[in-house]
């Protein structure tokens, strides 16, 4: 790896001069160098746009689905590979896994996520159909399509693996190409990801470029279909957003940036208690792994005030038996930051904390290590600092992106909330109390500055991934200071890299657009039953219509004496009368259901394999003994499973009564053979 290469235009580009060396953490030695010298950003954003969105829209999103999952599986065959490297930027073991496992564990979630939640199309339907007249022939229905442009993903460089990842998943399910342009001291880890990716040779050509080196005039060719997701400092995002391409093209801009955040212990969880032991632990834990370079990491500790000496030698003792040096040495469970320039900016934003507050552990200026050099590797010690005067602003504005955290005391509810909120926007925060009120009180108070929140205690520890653990079914972003966007979050982030288009039209239109049925389309009644259709004959608006059939007051009383179901408006005439809904005894809303499976089912054996669910259920109008029901069942929606021998039918079901009113309406769901 003397040089990094990009890969761009569907081929590896080798710069045109001498790249800036990068070392590495632990040791000082070259890894390689780095530049972006000769590549052609216009036309790497074109080749996207051109070759790799074509390619990726022609397929579905289970296709793209399933494609994540086939990666994923390739990268973790290649993990220990991938972890000698990650030691390199100066990560332990546990560091690392953070990193890789946690990168490979996006692809799987997304890939499930994807395939479950998304239908097996190109169309994605958002919310309900909207009435737009009164006859039913005009309506409105919200799609989203993938933007024709480039996902381009500036990485920090404290997750050379995990950061490229968990934007390159949501962009790849959404149909959209990703080009991804790391931060260069950890840039060698994304390059050996990036080489597995396209030499396994299972993406679409196109879907994925890599730019080893700096930015050059990448923003000047973005266009209003080009999004730009960014990891990185709060000055550097503001700067780029306020790029004139981006302002003048809105460009779709997502930026994760510095956060101060926070973790709150609560006034019931003293010195013994499991609350407060979780507390003392999370808190060294996200001091100490990656060093504290990452964005989650605590920054501010909020402590009862009169529980701050029992914190301060709690953690101090537990800060004591971390091991600092050499990732690859036993017992050691803290490595190196990213670089000695990284170690160095650490440092100066330690010296404008100590305004405020003073050291209760550590020594940013030395540290005893194992089976390392402090001279050549970017090695410091924890530290631990205690500000007595939590008002004071330096704790609330000034990071130290290392293995750095400030003690802070607050005496009532009221005032920690204040106090958190002072961070301006934070991507995460903590409370570990089992104090439900307390904890209900604090989380409204300071959820409009944060863009997740855990509440630790004994319950739910166990299972608990920790307060600096963005999980990709949750958002991950935040307000203010932190951004203001949301990077991830299952399907919104998905939907994040697509259009969202209200179509205004006929149902015929409607229905041919979003490949669902919609009512007032046309239906096919051919005679043969939809049941004894396979998936591969059966289409959109396939009907059948069965009944009449009566339901007598017979019916009703069998039902309840069946079911145990005895609720007076089905077994008591006068106090029916009396409820202002019905007019007499009524028929159990699930003997309409039952019937109307009755009524449209084709008992033989045959292509449907199951009868898997019923959603939307809705009771309409009120059935009495002597009325006739009639059911209408429409096949809605499609969705062949790419793995499977069969796929799932969503349906249409009207239950009528002898006056053409709705009864009942619901989406009935089955399994079919292909």
């Amino acid at each position: 790896m003397a040089l990094l290469r990009s890969y761009v235009n569907g081929r590896w580009h080798t710069p045109t001069v001498d790249g800036q060396p990068l070392h590495d953490a632990v040791t000082g030695e070259e890894v390689c160098t780095i530049s972006s010298a000769g590549v052609d950003f216009a036309a790497a954003l074109e080749y996207g746009r051109r070759v790799g969105g074509p390619a990726l829209r022609e397929l579905t999103f289970h296709q793209r689905a399933a494609l994540l999952k086939t990666v994923a599986s390739m990268l973790r065959e290649h993990r220990e590979e991938l972890y000698t490297l990650s030691a390199r930027t100066g990560a332990t073991r546990t560091d690392s896994m953070v990193d890789i496992d946690g990168g490979i564990g996006v692809l799987f979630s997304y890939s499930s996520k994807g395939r479950r939640e998304l239908p097996n199309d190109t169309v994605y339907v958002d919310g309900d159909v909207e009435p737009l007249g009164k006859a039913g022939t005009f309506l409105g229905q919200h799609i989203h399509t993938p933007l024709r442009g480039v996902a381009v993903q500036i990485n920090a460089f404290n997750f050379p693996m995990w950061g490229p990842l968990e934007k390159f998943a949501p962009a790849f399910v959404a149909g959209v190409p990703s080009l991804i342009k790391p931060a260069s001291q950890t840039a060698y880890l994304t390059a050996r990801l990036v080489e597995l990716i396209i030499e396994s040779g299972l993406l679409p050509e196109g879907s994925l470029q890599f730019v080893a080196g700096g930015a050059g005039d990448l923003l000047d060719h973005l266009t209003e279909q080009d999004l730009v997701g960014f990891t990185g400092s709060a000055s550097t995002a503001q700067r780029l957003r306020a790029h004139p391409v981006v302002v003048s093209r809105s460009v779709r801009f997502n930026a994760e940036a510095d956060s101060l955040n926070c973790s709150i212990l609560g006034p019931d969880a003293r010195p013994g208690t499991t609350e407060f032991d979780l507390y003392v632990k999370q808190l060294v834990t996200e001091m100490t792994v990656k060093a504290g370079q990452k964005c989650t990491a605590i920054r501010r500790a909020f402590v009862p005030a009169d529980l701050m000496d029992a914190v301060a030698e709690a953690a101090s003792e537990r800060l004591a038996k971390v091991k600092v040096g050499n990732p690859a040495a036993e017992g050691v469970r803290m490595g190196a930051l990213a670089s000695l320039e990284q170690r160095e900016e650490v440092r100066r934003s330690l010296k404008g904390l100590l305004e405020a507050g003073r050291v209760v552990f550590g020594d940013a200026e030395k540290v005893d290590l194992v089976d390392a050099d402090a001279t050549r590797g970017a090695f410091m010690s924890p530290v631990l600092l205690r500000a007595d005067d939590a008002d004071l602003p330096q704790p609330h504005e000034v990071e130290a992106f290392g293995p750095v955290s400030t003690l802070l005391p607050y005496t009532s509810t009221e005032q920690v909330v204040d106090l958190a909120v002072r961070g301006q926007g934070s991507l995460v925060g903590s409370i570990v109390t089992a104090d439900a009120d307390f904890a209900r009180d604090v989380v409204l108070g300071v959820a409009p500055w944060h863009g997740r929140l855990l509440v630790l205690d004994a319950d739910d520890a166990k299972e608990s991934t920790g307060h600096g653990s963005p999980l990709p079914m949750l958002v991950h972003g935040g307000p203010g200071r932190a951004g203001g966007g949301e990077e991830m979050g299952g399907i919104r982030g998905v939907l994040h890299h697509m259009q969202r288009t209200a179509v205004q039209a006929s149902p015929k239109v409607l229905s041919k657009v979003t490949n669902r049925w919609v009512a007032g389309a046309d239906r096919n009644d051919d005679g043969v039953h939809p049941f004894r259709k396979s998936l591969a004959e059966l289409k959109i608006g396939d009907t059948v219509v069965a009944g009449p059939r009566p339901v007598t007051l017979a019916d009703i009383e069998h039902f309840a004496e069946f079911t145990g179901d005895t609720f007076y408006a089905h077994m008591d005439e006068e106090a029916a009368k009396a409820n202002p809904f019905f007019d007499g005894r009524v028929a159990h809303g699930y003997l309409i259901v039952s019937f109307a499976a009755g009524l449209f089912v084709s008992p033989e054996p045959g292509p449907v394999l199951a009868n898997y669910g019923l959603e939307n259920l809705r009771f309409l109008t009120p059935v009495n003994p002597g009325d006739e029901l009639t059911v209408t069942l429409t096949a809605k929606q499609i969705t062949p499973r790419e793995a499977n021998d069969y796929g799932e039918v969503r349906w249409d079901a009207d239950v009528t009564n002898q006056n053409g009113d709705s009864v009942a309406k619901y989406d009935v769901l089955t399994l079919v053979a292909k």
